[in-house]
């Protein structure tokens, strides 16, 4: 059987851009190397992940945010998945930052609903959530069968000596075979640290104070008795290194400053802060999201959160490119739009990796002052949450490149629902503009229009245009004509 795309892994990333693919009626594989997608560094707490505004937004725009929101706890009922808007709400370096200093009335295109918060979800309850909507939609998921080799031409990819499809998109984490073997670029910074990740026993637990702590030695988090996270600024000498017990003591007690003893080992992982990217997002018939496009330290949880806006982008202009009905060089703009973002990532953690080093503790200092400011705490929360996130697509209204509002409409509906089927919108609160061919016709009033007439809202939520005074019908055509 030829596929319309064959996506390597299945991991959220890869899950979720299969769904955005099978909700065009593309035809989906899937091939996941592991056998068992079950491990114990996807659960609590060390694979709990913090998801953003673009993510929470993107999991309500395709009905997902209710079940993401709802995993339960190890005691059979719920954990609640919102953050509560009071207390941390974020950090930088492991400098946290207040609710109660951020000024949200600066972000003028936001609006109050289901997808203005963050929440807080496991990878393994993330891989459960997508892998069941997946097959639910008819993706084709085999695991224990990665991607072990392909080759590509004018007309598709061949991949395994024997599975054909149209496009091949690797999802296959930061060491991505489709990355190395479709000779991909990949440039960037080599690590400072080795990070570890750990679950240990102690001899005394009182002698490892709880939580967060900078030290003349590195850093160390202890986020429950016995589960510690560490960073040794050694260059990333020991990153897959055999972890016995005596060497996690013996970084343990050099990056927490005590004599804290180690008598056992239950769980043992280590990681970088190595930053990489790949210089472009396709190559021929090959594609990139996720790590496979960019690697970098997990720090302020913004990993994640990239590659589901890499999937959410590129979904519909694939879908479209296999259609045979997207405009000239759609798919193109995957790269333009993403590759920006990545690379702003890149550099945010590279410069939280330099505030944490040992001999920036008076820099630090400076910092910690800065981020308790209302200024700081609105500044960080920004970049942290992405509310930021802006593509440059060509457009003087300051509105277009951002998340669309999320309207809510005098019929009850609101932005988010309205793009469950992943069709782009026409959002006509004139009633002036009349239908356009391609997207969904919106003319219910919305409670607060934030000063708009008229918006184009793209399949992934994302405004492509808008008009604030009396929406011109040509170049509303012209703008649509660029994306559909």
């Amino acid at each position: 059987m030829d596929y319309d795309a064959i996506i390597a892994g299945a991991g959220p990333v890869g899950l979720f851009l299969a769904c955005e693919l099978r909700l065009a009626k593309r035809s989906v594989l899937v091939l996941e190397q592991l056998a068992d997608p079950h491990s114990p560094l996807k659960g609590m707490p060390f694979g709990m992940r913090g998801l953003w505004g673009p993510s929470v937004e993107a999991f309500d725009r395709r009905g997902l945010l209710a079940e993401v929101a709802a995993e339960p706890r190890a005691d059979g009922g719920p954990r609640p998945g919102a953050a509560k808007k009071r207390g941390a709400a974020g950090h930088f370096a492991g400098i946290q930052f207040d609710f109660a200093n951020i000024d949200a009335s600066r972000w003028t295109y936001r609006l109050p609903g289901p997808s203005d918060t963050q929440l807080g979800a496991t990878m393994a309850h993330l891989e459960r959530v997508l892998a069941a909507r997946a097959v639910a939609m008819g993706v084709e998921i085999r695991r224990g069968q990665g991607v072990s080799s392909f080759a590509d031409d004018d007309d598709g990819v061949t991949v395994n000596g024997e599975l054909r499809a149209k496009w091949l998109i690797g999802c296959d984490g930061g060491r991505s075979m489709v990355r190395k073997q479709g000779g991909f670029e990949f440039f960037g910074t080599e690590p400072a640290f080795t990070g570890y990740s750990v679950e240990v026993e102690l001899a005394d637990p009182a002698a490892l104070p709880m939580g967060r702590h900078f030290t003349s030695g590195g850093m160390f988090t202890q986020w429950q008795p016995g589960a510690i996270g560490m960073a040794d600024f050694d260059g990333g000498k020991f990153h897959r290194y055999e972890l016995t017990r005596e060497h996690v003591q013996e970084v343990l007690r050099r990056v927490s400053c005590t004599d804290a003893t180690v008598t056992a080992v239950k769980l043992a992982s280590t990681w970088t802060d190595r930053s990489m990217q790949a210089t472009t997002y396709r190559r021929g018939r090959v594609l990139l999201a996720g790590d496979a496009a960019h690697v970098h330290s997990p720090l302020g949880g913004q990993g994640l959160n990239l590659g589901l806006g890499d999937a959410m982008n590129l979904g519909w202009k694939l879908a479209a490119t296999l259609r045979g009905d997207a405009p000239a060089g759609l798919l193109n703009t995957y790269t333009a739009e993403r590759h920006p973002i990545g690379a702003r990532i890149l550099e945010w953690t590279r410069a939280q990796v330099a505030l944490m080093r040992p001999s920036s503790h008076a820099l630090a200092a400076v910092m910690r002052d800065l981020i308790a400011t209302r200024d700081g705490a609105t500044y960080f929360a920004e970049r942290v949450w992405n509310v930021s996130l802006r593509y440059d697509l060509d457009e003087a209204h300051p509105l277009v490149g951002r998340s669309c509002p999320d309207f809510a409409f005098a019929d009850g509906t609101r932005v988010g629902e309205l793009l469950r089927d992943g069709t782009g919108l026409l959002l006509d609160f004139t009633g002036s503009l009349g239908a356009l061919d391609g997207w969904r016709h919106v003319t219910s009033g919305a409670a607060d229009r934030l000063g708009l007439s008229a918006a184009l809202v793209r399949p992934d939520g994302f405004v492509a245009w808008a008009s604030d005074g009396p929406p011109d019908r040509a170049d509303l055509t012209r703008a649509a004509a660029r994306w559909a």
